[in-house]
């Protein structure tokens, strides 16, 4: 079993940037692929990005190649996502996700067994 905790979310402008990060514990964490998903009032869930055990493979939503980048640090337990050119229309709760049987391709499709609580980042017009 791994507990995550995300930081970093909050009230950015438009055009600005944010670094969400994840903070895992329980068993080792290179052994899970990971993920971040946001969920935006009335929406459903969606897929952010996606980054496999050793960082080498990473996957995003198309709308969003460009702008957000998925990174970790296994040696710190940590994934991270870096927000930049920021738009109201990325204004969510953004939670990581882990799962340890998943392929990293199955992560934006699948549901990983593993999440955070979340954290809301609000981006003003």
């Amino acid at each position: 079993q791994v507990q995550m905790v995300e930081f970093g979310g909050g009230l950015v402008q438009a055009g600005g940037s944010l670094r969400l990060s994840c903070v895992a514990s329980g068993r080792i964490f290179s052994t899970y692929n990971m993920g971040w998903f946001r969920q935006a009032p009335g929406n459903e869930r969606e897929f952010v990005a996606a980054i496999s055990r050793s960082g080498g493979n990473k996957y995003y939503a198309d709308s969003l190649k460009g702008r957000f980048t998925i990174s970790r640090e296994n040696a710190k337990n940590t994934v991270y996502l870096q927000m930049n050119s920021l738009k109201p229309e990325d204004t969510a709760v953004y939670y990581c996700a882990a799962d340890s049987s998943l392929s990293v391709r199955e992560v934006p499709t699948a549901a990983p067994r593993y999440w955070g609580q979340g954290t809301q980042v609000t981006v003003s017009s």
